[in-house]
């Protein structure tokens, strides 16, 4: 599996991570969501899973549901600071296109289907 993280994006959930007591890391992964089909669900993780995958960062672990794998496996995320506008952007290699709110994506194994 291959999550990566920006230093920005890193250092942004060691905060999260610290703030929250039992965070052992971030979980990332997707549900069925939007126009497109697929949103991303990042939250922090207080345990480990049955069937989770887990990568570690510079000491943050991501945690990834087996279902989820497939769709986000090699992506960056990000944290962007716009004016008063602050958010987590996922550069992710399997979008074959978004909705145009960027609510959601799909793959090519969704179109394929």
């Amino acid at each position: 599996m291959s999550i990566s993280l920006t230093p920005v994006a890193l250092e942004r959930i060691k905060g999260y991570i610290a703030d929250t007591p039992g965070a052992i890391g971030l979980r990332f992964g997707v549900s069925r969501t939007g126009c497109s089909g697929w949103g991303y669900v990042v939250d922090l993780a207080k345990e480990t899973r049955q069937g989770d995958s887990v990568s570690e960062q510079d000491g943050v672990r991501v945690y990834v549901d087996a279902d989820s794998l497939a769709l986000v496996d090699g992506t960056e995320i990000d944290f962007l600071k716009q004016g008063l506008n602050e958010q987590f952007v996922f550069r992710n290699p399997n979008v074959a296109a978004e909705c145009g709110c960027g609510e959601s994506f799909t793959t090519d194994a969704d179109k394929a289907a």
